[in-house]
């Protein structure tokens, strides 16, 4: 996907125009209202893997540490469970 077709799925995802994608303001709001982590974090405001767990969904694309933390608990979830 070239950048120009990446700005344009993103925003579409977001509901944000391309132009809003470099304003931190507009961005700061898209990202708190939808759980995807601030530049500043923020009490009660996703973080870290959460964050990036919820990127993934929103944006509707496999994000590696996101698979790779899913697969790691699942695997201990099935050690862990009784059998």
């Amino acid at each position: 996907m070239k950048i120009a077709e990446a700005k344009e799925y993103v925003a579409g995802r977001l509901k944000v125009s391309v132009s809003e994608l470099t304003d931190p303001i507009i961005m700061g709001e898209v990202r708190t209202d939808l759980g995807l982590g601030v530049m500043s974090p923020l009490p009660g405001v996703p973080k870290g893997i959460e964050a990036k767990f919820n990127l993934a969904e929103v944006l509707g694309i496999e994000i590696n540490c996101v698979k790779r933390f899913q697969e790691r608990v699942s695997k201990k979830r099935q050690r862990l469970s009784p059998p």
